[in-house]
Protein backbone atom coordinates (compact mmCIF):
# COMPACT_ATOMS: atom_id res chain seq x y z
CA UNK A 1 0.00 0.00 0.00
CA UNK A 2 1.31 3.72 -0.83
CA UNK A 3 2.09 6.02 2.11
CA UNK A 4 -0.28 8.75 2.23
CA UNK A 5 1.64 12.57 3.26
CA UNK A 6 -0.38 15.18 4.80
CA UNK A 7 0.27 18.44 4.96
CA UNK A 8 -0.35 20.29 8.42
CA UNK A 9 -1.31 23.75 7.29
CA UNK A 10 0.71 25.57 10.43
CA UNK A 11 1.60 28.33 8.31
CA UNK A 12 1.06 30.60 6.11
CA UNK A 13 2.57 30.78 3.06
CA UNK A 14 5.46 32.94 2.27
CA UNK A 15 4.42 35.72 -0.80
CA UNK A 16 7.54 34.45 -2.18
CA UNK A 17 6.61 30.88 -2.70
CA UNK A 18 3.12 32.32 -3.66
CA UNK A 19 4.70 34.12 -6.22
CA UNK A 20 6.85 31.09 -7.35
CA UNK A 21 3.54 28.89 -7.46
CA UNK A 22 2.20 27.85 -11.04
CA UNK A 23 4.57 29.83 -12.64
CA UNK A 24 6.14 27.74 -15.20
CA UNK A 25 2.06 27.24 -16.85
CA UNK A 26 2.25 31.46 -17.10
CA UNK A 27 2.82 31.75 -20.48
CA UNK A 28 1.04 35.28 -21.07
CA UNK A 29 3.37 37.92 -22.27
CA UNK A 30 0.20 40.37 -23.48
CA UNK A 31 -3.07 40.48 -21.64
CA UNK A 32 -5.75 38.75 -23.39
CA UNK A 33 -9.43 39.32 -21.57
CA UNK A 34 -8.84 42.37 -19.90
CA UNK A 35 -10.81 44.56 -17.64
CA UNK A 36 -10.47 48.45 -17.10
CA UNK A 37 -10.76 51.17 -14.91
CA UNK A 38 -11.57 49.99 -11.20
CA UNK A 39 -12.20 53.91 -8.96
CA UNK A 40 -11.76 53.94 -5.13
CA UNK A 41 -11.86 56.71 -2.48
CA UNK A 42 -12.57 57.15 1.00
CA UNK A 43 -15.25 58.56 2.23
CA UNK A 44 -17.02 59.69 5.79
CA UNK A 45 -17.88 55.78 6.41
CA UNK A 46 -15.43 53.97 4.94
CA UNK A 47 -14.20 53.24 1.15
CA UNK A 48 -16.32 53.37 -1.59
CA UNK A 49 -15.06 51.47 -5.67
CA UNK A 50 -16.65 51.01 -8.61
CA UNK A 51 -15.98 48.88 -11.36
CA UNK A 52 -17.82 48.17 -15.23
CA UNK A 53 -18.78 44.56 -15.95
CA UNK A 54 -17.14 43.76 -19.08
CA UNK A 55 -13.82 41.25 -20.19
CA UNK A 56 -12.89 42.54 -23.26
CA UNK A 57 -11.23 40.51 -25.90
CA UNK A 58 -9.29 43.31 -27.99
CA UNK A 59 -11.98 45.47 -28.94
CA UNK A 60 -14.60 42.86 -29.06
CA UNK A 61 -17.29 43.26 -25.96
CA UNK A 62 -16.81 39.44 -25.05
CA UNK A 63 -17.57 38.89 -21.38
CA UNK A 64 -20.28 41.19 -20.03
CA UNK A 65 -20.74 40.16 -16.43
CA UNK A 66 -17.43 39.86 -15.05
CA UNK A 67 -16.98 40.79 -11.34
CA UNK A 68 -13.53 42.27 -10.87
CA UNK A 69 -13.88 42.66 -7.17
CA UNK A 70 -12.81 40.19 -4.23
CA UNK A 71 -13.80 39.78 -0.76
CA UNK A 72 -10.87 38.93 1.65
CA UNK A 73 -12.14 38.86 5.14
CA UNK A 74 -12.94 42.64 5.53
CA UNK A 75 -10.92 43.96 2.51
CA UNK A 76 -11.77 44.51 -1.05
CA UNK A 77 -9.76 43.77 -3.72
CA UNK A 78 -10.57 45.61 -6.57
CA UNK A 79 -8.44 44.35 -10.00
CA UNK A 80 -8.02 45.64 -13.85
CA UNK A 81 -6.10 44.03 -16.18
CA UNK A 82 -5.65 40.67 -17.14
CA UNK A 83 -8.56 38.37 -15.83
CA UNK A 84 -6.99 34.92 -16.12
CA UNK A 85 -3.72 36.53 -13.60
CA UNK A 86 -6.82 37.96 -11.64
CA UNK A 87 -8.56 34.63 -11.05
CA UNK A 88 -4.47 33.36 -10.04
CA UNK A 89 -4.32 36.17 -7.47
CA UNK A 90 -7.54 35.10 -6.15
CA UNK A 91 -6.66 31.36 -5.78
CA UNK A 92 -3.94 32.79 -3.98
CA UNK A 93 -5.86 34.79 -1.79
CA UNK A 94 -8.37 32.56 -1.32
CA UNK A 95 -5.67 29.37 0.12
CA UNK A 96 -3.92 32.24 2.04
CA UNK A 97 -7.77 32.46 3.77
CA UNK A 98 -8.25 28.60 3.98
CA UNK A 99 -4.89 28.13 5.51
CA UNK A 100 -5.34 30.77 8.35
CA UNK A 101 -8.67 29.88 8.56
CA UNK A 102 -6.83 26.23 9.55
CA UNK A 103 -4.24 27.70 12.16
CA UNK A 104 -7.63 28.27 13.98
CA UNK A 105 -5.41 31.21 16.73
CA UNK A 106 -7.64 33.82 16.51
CA UNK A 107 -5.74 35.89 14.53
CA UNK A 108 -7.74 37.57 11.37
CA UNK A 109 -5.61 39.16 8.39
CA UNK A 110 -6.07 42.93 7.84
CA UNK A 111 -6.70 45.14 5.46
CA UNK A 112 -3.03 46.28 5.65
CA UNK A 113 -1.57 42.85 6.03
CA UNK A 114 -3.42 41.94 2.58
CA UNK A 115 -2.46 44.85 0.65
CA UNK A 116 1.20 43.60 1.52
CA UNK A 117 0.72 40.35 0.72
CA UNK A 118 -0.56 41.19 -2.67
CA UNK A 119 2.28 43.79 -3.53
CA UNK A 120 4.79 41.34 -2.28
CA UNK A 121 3.64 38.51 -4.83
CA UNK A 122 3.23 40.77 -7.84
CA UNK A 123 6.73 42.49 -6.85
CA UNK A 124 7.94 38.98 -6.79
CA UNK A 125 6.34 38.13 -10.09
CA UNK A 126 8.26 41.09 -11.65
CA UNK A 127 11.94 40.19 -10.19
CA UNK A 128 11.20 36.77 -12.12
CA UNK A 129 10.04 38.87 -15.30
CA UNK A 130 6.79 36.61 -15.19
CA UNK A 131 4.78 39.71 -13.97
CA UNK A 132 1.26 39.38 -13.56
CA UNK A 133 -0.58 41.79 -15.61
CA UNK A 134 -3.04 43.37 -13.26
CA UNK A 135 -3.45 46.43 -11.02
CA UNK A 136 -5.43 46.51 -7.83
CA UNK A 137 -7.21 48.39 -5.43
CA UNK A 138 -6.91 47.04 -1.92
CA UNK A 139 -9.37 49.02 0.71
CA UNK A 140 -11.05 48.47 3.66
CA UNK A 141 -11.25 49.74 7.38
CA UNK A 142 -9.13 48.36 10.39
CA UNK A 143 -8.47 49.87 13.33
CA UNK A 144 -11.55 52.53 13.00
CA UNK A 145 -9.17 53.21 10.17
CA UNK A 146 -9.53 53.56 6.69
CA UNK A 147 -7.16 52.34 4.23
CA UNK A 148 -6.62 52.54 0.55
CA UNK A 149 -3.57 51.35 -1.52
CA UNK A 150 -2.86 50.77 -5.21
CA UNK A 151 -0.12 48.57 -6.43
CA UNK A 152 0.77 47.53 -9.96
CA UNK A 153 2.17 44.97 -11.95
CA UNK A 154 5.92 46.00 -11.30
CA UNK A 155 4.99 46.16 -7.18
CA UNK A 156 5.08 49.35 -7.24
CA UNK A 157 2.53 50.64 -4.24
CA UNK A 158 1.24 53.88 -3.04
CA UNK A 159 -1.46 55.18 -0.52
CA UNK A 160 -3.79 57.67 -1.36
CA UNK A 161 -6.93 59.17 -0.56
CA UNK A 162 -8.28 58.26 -4.02
CA UNK A 163 -6.42 55.66 -6.63
CA UNK A 164 -7.88 54.70 -10.03
CA UNK A 165 -6.58 51.68 -12.32
CA UNK A 166 -6.35 51.74 -16.04
CA UNK A 167 -8.06 54.91 -18.05
CA UNK A 168 -9.04 56.18 -14.73
CA UNK A 169 -5.99 57.09 -13.35
CA UNK A 170 -5.73 59.63 -16.14
CA UNK A 171 -9.47 60.35 -16.21
CA UNK A 172 -11.16 60.05 -13.12
CA UNK A 173 -8.31 61.04 -10.79
CA UNK A 174 -8.37 64.28 -11.50
CA UNK A 175 -12.47 64.54 -11.08
CA UNK A 176 -11.50 62.91 -7.59
CA UNK A 177 -9.31 64.65 -6.23
CA UNK A 178 -11.24 67.80 -7.11
CA UNK A 179 -14.68 66.93 -5.24
CA UNK A 180 -13.44 64.66 -2.67
CA UNK A 181 -10.02 64.59 -1.98
CA UNK A 182 -9.10 66.51 1.63
CA UNK A 183 -13.08 66.19 2.08
CA UNK A 184 -13.40 62.08 3.25
CA UNK A 185 -14.62 63.11 6.93
CA UNK A 186 -17.54 64.88 4.98
CA UNK A 187 -18.48 62.93 2.31
CA UNK A 188 -21.79 61.12 2.49
CA UNK A 189 -22.74 57.77 0.66
CA UNK A 190 -25.50 59.55 -1.60
CA UNK A 191 -22.59 62.23 -2.60
CA UNK A 192 -19.56 59.08 -3.48
CA UNK A 193 -21.91 57.34 -5.21
CA UNK A 194 -23.05 60.54 -7.45
CA UNK A 195 -19.48 61.31 -7.79
CA UNK A 196 -18.78 57.47 -8.86
CA UNK A 197 -21.59 57.03 -11.17
CA UNK A 198 -20.01 60.36 -12.79
CA UNK A 199 -16.52 59.49 -12.99
CA UNK A 200 -17.80 55.90 -14.33
CA UNK A 201 -20.22 57.96 -17.29
CA UNK A 202 -17.28 60.01 -18.33
CA UNK A 203 -15.04 57.24 -18.61
CA UNK A 204 -17.81 55.36 -20.41
CA UNK A 205 -17.54 58.31 -23.17
CA UNK A 206 -14.27 58.46 -23.09
CA UNK A 207 -12.58 54.68 -22.94
CA UNK A 208 -13.70 52.33 -26.03
CA UNK A 209 -12.91 49.67 -23.60
CA UNK A 210 -15.38 50.77 -20.53
CA UNK A 211 -18.68 49.18 -20.72
CA UNK A 212 -22.22 50.82 -19.47
CA UNK A 213 -22.67 48.26 -16.72
CA UNK A 214 -21.04 48.66 -13.26
CA UNK A 215 -20.76 47.19 -10.01
CA UNK A 216 -20.05 49.04 -6.83
CA UNK A 217 -18.74 48.13 -3.88
CA UNK A 218 -18.38 49.75 0.08
CA UNK A 219 -16.59 48.64 2.67
CA UNK A 220 -17.23 49.99 6.08
CA UNK A 221 -17.44 48.85 9.75
CA UNK A 222 -19.60 46.88 9.13
CA UNK A 223 -18.12 45.11 6.38
CA UNK A 224 -18.17 44.70 2.80
CA UNK A 225 -21.09 45.34 0.49
CA UNK A 226 -21.11 44.91 -3.66
CA UNK A 227 -23.88 45.88 -5.34
CA UNK A 228 -25.41 43.81 -8.48
CA UNK A 229 -24.55 45.55 -11.79
CA UNK A 230 -27.11 48.12 -12.79
CA UNK A 231 -26.46 50.62 -15.78
CA UNK A 232 -25.45 54.38 -15.84
CA UNK A 233 -27.61 57.11 -17.01
CA UNK A 234 -26.03 58.60 -20.21
CA UNK A 235 -26.61 61.25 -22.72
CA UNK A 236 -25.28 60.89 -26.20
CA UNK A 237 -26.33 64.13 -27.64
CA UNK A 238 -22.96 65.46 -26.85
CA UNK A 239 -21.75 62.93 -29.62
CA UNK A 240 -22.71 65.94 -31.96
CA UNK A 241 -20.40 67.94 -31.15
CA UNK A 242 -17.38 65.63 -31.72
CA UNK A 243 -15.28 66.50 -34.48
CA UNK A 244 -15.62 63.40 -37.05
CA UNK A 245 -18.78 62.03 -35.43
CA UNK A 246 -21.20 60.10 -38.37
CA UNK A 247 -18.58 61.57 -40.84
Amino acid sequence: MDPITLEVPHMLRAPAAAANQGANAHTSSQPIITGTSVLAFKYKDGIMMAADTLGAFGSMARFRDENRFMQVGDTLVGAGGDMSDFQYMKHILEDMQTREYDMDDGQRMGTRSVYKYVSNVMYGRRNRFDPLWNAYVVGGVEGGERFLGYVNLYGTTYEADCVATGFGAHLAIPMLRKRVEGRADEVTEEEAVAVLDDCMRTLLYRDCQAFNRVRRAKVTARGVEVSEPYALQTDWSIADYVVGYGA
